[in-house]
């Protein structure tokens, strides 16, 4: 039709949380006991919740270990290193009550998971583990940033961690723990253009001046990481919209783990099977069949084969192979969908043995990624990031374009 718009036009947004939010301070604390007892006992059975409000930090869950560890302190240790350190922010590490509600793994669920149904019934050799629940993970990558994660989650993640730092260095000393960002980014035809609205809530001192908070986070927090060429007259700022945040934390609001599913994954950017991360050992696919989904999509957008790549991996409780794997390149792919799941299978596993094997994941380093997202972080020690597997999909690739032409070729 004449004068039609033919650009794809849209907006998306997505949020993170600083490391004092209560869903994030809950989420935290249960990697911190996974951490302490993995880093003793590598092969534990972990999933550990919590739940804080006022004066209350309380820990429930099923944990199967040979060790003992501190909980109280190792509860007390994380809320001081997040900085509940005063009893003026409401919440204090160590005025704190923590309870425990803790008992161990269900012996109905280890009958699967110690030794897979394909064990049991010769498919398999060997001690292969079992998948801890059925369910579906997704991963994600894309090439809208240097993490090959959405633009709109990489920003909200960098301004809390922006948030953080500069009231642990002093440099902004009225801020307190808690706080929440969020950002619009601006899309024409599937690529990101401009950041349409910046969002920054965080907890601070009752005496300062709110003018002063907001043009001191604008200017130190706000454009010092967005870039600016995505930043322009139209760009809208909203700092502590609600003209006050002196009551955060715990005691502005309770907390709960596994509530910060879309921050911890894609800010919704991607599918999301519904498990929550924080608190569950390695043999919990919610965590590791998440982790080797991004992994693979991360891979597969890094090697060239798609611009944008979701893996959906699916599980059924007791069995080591997933029952089903999906590919979506969302038209960006350089080969069919169905032909890079085909050349995934060949170079991935994604048995629980297998993917906690190549990702050394009986080890301690749940905590650091607990807050500011599981994904696209720069961290070299983090398994799941790395792009180690560009160069055999390249090869692969290779293999099926040349088969492919072969093909066209044969039926002109």
């Amino acid at each position: 039709m004449p004068g039609r718009d033919l650009m794809k036009r849209y907006l998306f947004t997505s949020e993170s949380v600083t490391e004092g939010h209560p869903d994030k301070v809950a989420d935290q604390i249960c990697d911190a006991i996974l951490d302490s007892i993995i880093e003793k006992d590598a092969d534990a059975r972990v999933a550990c919740e919590c739940t804080v409000k006022t004066g209350l930090v309380l820990v429930t869950g099923e944990i199967t270990c040979d060790c003992y560890i501190d909980i109280p302190g190792t509860v007390r240790r994380t809320l001081r290193e997040i900085g509940y350190t005063s009893s003026d922010m409401g919440f204090e590490a160590d005025s704190v009550a923590v309870l425990t509600a803790i008992e161990e793994q269900s012996k109905d669920i280890a009958l699967g998971v110690d030794k897979a149904l394909e064990v049991k019934t010769g498919e398999e050799d060997g001690e292969e583990l079992g998948a801890g629940d059925q369910g579906m993970m997704f991963g994600y990558a894309c090439t809208e940033t240097d993490t090959l994660m959405p633009m709109p989650i990489h920003l909200a993640h960098a301004l809390a961690k922006r948030l953080a730092e500069a009231r642990k260095s002093g440099e902004m000393p009225y801020l307190r723990p808690d706080g929440k960002t969020q950002v619009t980014v601006e899309y024409l035809n599937d690529r990101p253009v401009r950041v349409d609205a910046v969002v920054v809530s965080s907890q601070h001192k009752e005496d300062i001046p709110l003018e002063t908070l907001r043009a001191n986070i604008i200017e130190k927090i706000i454009k010092p990481v967005v870039p600016a060429e995505l930043l322009d007259s139209r760009t809208r700022y909203y700092v502590n919209p609600t003209g006050r945040f002196v009551i955060g934390g715990p005691k502005g609001d309770s907390g709960l783990s596994g509530r910060k599913i879309i921050v911890d994954t894609y800010g919704g950017f991607a599918r999301h099977g519904g498990g929550s991360f924080s608190g569950k050992d390695p043999t919990k696919v919610d965590r590791t069949g998440s982790y080797a989904a991004r992994y693979v999509a991360k891979n597969i957008v890094a090697a060239g084969l798609a611009s944008r790549c979701e893996v959906q991996v699916a599980y059924v409780i007791g069995v080591a192979r997933p029952v089903s794997l999906m590919v979506e390149t969302f038209g960006t792919g350089c080969i069919p969908d169905s032909q890079i799941a085909d050349i995934i299978t060949q170079e991935f596993d994604f048995r629980p043995a297998a993917i906690i094997k190549r990702f050394g994941l009986r080890r301690p380093l749940y905590r650091s990624v607990s807050v500011y997202g599981h994904f696209g972080r720069d961290d070299r020690d983090i398994p799941w990031e790395q792009t180690d597997m560009v160069a055999p999909l390249k090869k692969r690739i290779g293999k099926a374009v040349g088969s492919e032409q072969v093909a066209a070729s044969k039926t002109r």
